[in-house]
């Protein structure tokens, strides 16, 4: 039996010790990492959060201890009393603690372990699946452990910065009201009254836009969020996002806390100083890169070559100009070197998000080489090396198609070119703010609009003659900031009059009975004097992630889920016993259909 509770108290952690505390007697907790025999003295590295130190056992210091300690194995948790002593010509200098070692004098062992299914290390390369099952395993693992504290240390900071800038962290509740927010919601039988449900929260929206109407003007929360969508690598069912509303601002006020906070934490957590971000309009972005979250640290942007292409003898681009689409191109500066096989590839790109297909040429001193060089004559061939500031040995690519698919296939062929090119520098950092979004997504089929953000959102105040003449026209007063190619954060002003709230609502094909069922108390708080205001959430987990340098979310979240929405770790989701079923008013189908039977 452990003798922790009367007689151990740890003095030091295993990170702490350095040649200052030779000498001392210590007492150091922790758990096994390795074990080493070697020839009568056996050598234990000792972990724990903080860093790892060498324990010698010497049986000419402490013969007793000898057949304990070699009993030892990895994961073993034990307590270790002892005198720290130099390890002279010995000094291990990947270590903090390698100038030193601790001979123990005592030994106590609180807790044998099983053979772990996987190596405690971060050199561990052990299955995700298998990880994730263990995760409480996993996050022994030191490299894991850091992303954590540096997490821990990104909230504290964030508290800090808007806790010093006036704003209140309150809270918005979880068990909530099932509405229309882009996402499906994760829904919460209520037990007391039959057949009804709450809703866990996609984000605290509307809450804190009714924060902002009892006069708070400066709220923020770092806040779990809820969305049952298709998982990608950089989304989970349940999020954090760092959420904030401001009264009586316009954009540039947000964009000045914000950028002080992620300045504040990119200075702070990374030492990275950040300067001024600059601000992108949607259609500038769009037009230059093809997408609204562009990477701005490597060029190859995009042109509009759909006037120059227009007479050329080539259906393809033809019949997109035609139908009232684009054709633009990207210019691989040095790019004509790579091999047939190798642009086929870059073409698979484009055709993955639904091109038809790249059309393609090569610069060289002695004309232009490729499937599409015999469509062009002398005279478009020189305003395309104008437009596309051509040169020998570049590779022009084309994309014809309309506005959705020219500009995602060419978004993704630049990305893969720059990765291929070598263009992408990973130490830099390009931020950018993008503004101006549409206020609503493309028209539908059915006729109905989509919120491009969310309802809520407010129509630049230029274009409020257009909802009712030609909505797709609109434009929001809408941001997201952007770094790397990564949209870290987005948000607007609000709507803060009743009438327009209720006019956007009817374009989103809400009927003024299901505007009210969905969102008549927000309605309602709207009519008593609203002032003005708006906010934005960045995201948590995302925001971690690129500081702590990976491009895996579930490495900066304790207990994440599979991309199936799993946890893996506890068996959830799982059934549930009938009774419970029972309780809330339920039936499933399974049941429904065992019963017919």
């Amino acid at each position: 039996m452990s003798k922790f509770l009367k007689e151990w108290k740890r003095s030091h952690n295993c990170g702490e010790l350095r040649r200052d505390d030779v000498g001392a007697t210590v007492v150091l907790m922790g758990w096994v990492q390795n074990y080493r025999d070697h020839g009568g003295c056996i050598f234990v590295d000792l972990r724990d959060r903080y860093g790892l130190t060498q324990v010698k056992f010497d049986p000419a210091v402490a013969e007793a201890l000898l057949a304990e300690a070699d009993r030892l194995r990895p994961e073993w948790v034990i307590a270790v009393r002892g005198q720290v002593v130099d390890r002279g010509s010995n000094e291990n200098q990947n270590l903090p603690t390698g100038a030193i070692e601790v001979e123990a004098t005592e030994l106590d062992i609180f807790n044998p372990s099983k053979t772990p299914p996987f190596p405690i290390s971060d050199r561990a390369d052990a299955n995700e699946n298998l990880r994730l099952k263990y995760r409480y395993l996993d996050l022994r693992r030191p490299a894991l452990q850091e992303k954590l504290v540096l997490r821990h240390k990104a909230a504290q900071l964030t508290r800090s910065y808007l806790s010093d800038h006036g704003f209140l962290e309150l809270e918005t509740p979880i068990l909530s009201k099932s509405t229309p927010e882009g996402a499906r919601d994760y829904l919460v039988p209520s037990r007391v009254h039959p057949g009804q449900f709450y809703a866990l929260p996609q984000s605290p929206q509307t809450f804190k836009q009714i924060f902002m109407v009892a006069g708070y003007d400066r709220y923020f929360q770092i806040c779990r969020c809820f969305r049952d969508e298709d998982l990608r690598a950089d989304r989970q069912p349940e999020f954090t996002q760092i959420d904030l509303e401001m009264s009586f601002v316009g954009p540039d006020d947000i964009f000045d806390i914000v950028g002080g906070l992620v300045k504040k934490l990119w200075r702070e957590c990374i030492g990275v100083e950040i300067g001024e971000i600059p601000v992108l309009t949607y259609q500038e972005s769009m037009d230059r890169f093809g997408i609204d979250r562009p990477d701005m640290r490597f060029g190859l942007e995009l042109k509009d070559v759909g006037d120059i292409v227009a007479n050329a003898d080539f259906q393809v681009f033809r019949r997109a100009l035609e139908s009232g689409g684009y054709v633009k191109a990207i210019n691989g500066k040095g790019a004509a070197a790579l091999s047939r096989a190798e642009i086929d590839r870059l073409a698979e790109v484009c055709t993955r998000y639904g091109a038809k297909g790249m059309a393609w040429v090569k610069v060289q001193d002695d004309g232009w080489q490729g499937p599409a060089a015999k469509y062009f004559d002398d005279a478009t061939k020189s305003a395309l090396s104008t437009r596309l500031d051509a040169a020998p040995g570049d590779l022009l690519c084309f994309v014809a198609d309309g506005f959705k698919v020219c500009h995602d296939a060419l978004a993704n062929l630049r990305l893969a070119m720059g990765r291929k090119l070598g263009l992408i520098d990973d130490a830099a950092w390009r931020w950018t703010w993008v503004t101006d979004f549409p206020l609503f997504e493309e028209e539908s089929d059915n006729g109905r609009y989509y919120s491009k953000h969310h309802p809520f959102t407010s129509p630049n105040p230029e274009d409020l003659h257009l909802l009712t003449s030609d909505p797709n026209k609109v434009r929001s007063v809408a941001y997201d900031l952007v770094v790397n190619g990564v949209e870290l954060g987005g948000g607007s002003i609000r709507i803060h009059d009743q009438q327009v709230q209720k006019q956007i609502f009817s374009l989103l094909g809400l009927t003024a009975d299901e505007a009210e069922a969905k969102f008549g108390f927000l309605l309602e708080a709207l009519s008593f004097g609203t002032p003005p205001h708006g906010g934005l959430a960045l995201g948590m987990d995302r925001l971690v992630m690129m500081l702590a340098g990976t491009d895996a979310i579930r490495e900066v979240i304790a207990f994440p889920k599979t991309q199936k929405a799993a946890d893996l770790m506890t068996g959830s989701p799982s059934p549930v016993e009938l009774p419970q079923l029972d309780e809330l008013h339920i039936r499933t189908l399974r049941q429904s259909s065992e019963e017919l039977e």
